[in-house]
């Protein structure tokens, strides 16, 4: 999902777009587009608990305006505590559609 992400960037030339959070306390969240714009997080995972979301919910404390997307097998799509769940076939549709990032 990173590599495809890098190549959907590369390929509409969108520098500098793509980034990972962290803090020292130990959350962190896979992919950060744009200047905060949107926060992904990607899982193996085919059910979201609210566990999974603990870096989105403290990348938003920070950055509120942030779209929040968590990527998973999870087949139920969904906003889940302000996250928007996505199968990840779904995400890769919505990704080089243009409705993740412009």
């Amino acid at each position: 999902m990173i590599q495809e992400t890098i190549a959907y960037l590369g390929y509409h030339d969108i520098e500098g777009a793509l980034s990972y959070w962290h803090t020292y306390s130990g959350y962190e969240v896979d992919a950060i587009l744009g200047d905060a714009e949107v926060a992904i997080e990607f899982k193996s995972s085919r059910e979201v608990q609210s566990k999974h979301l603990r870096g989105l919910k403290a990348f938003n404390e920070e950055h509120p305006g942030a779209r929040l997307i968590f990527v998973s097998f999870d087949t139920v799509p969904r906003l889940f505590y302000g996250v928007e769940v996505m199968l990840s076939t779904h995400f890769l549709r919505e990704l080089w559609g243009g409705r993740i990032i412009c």
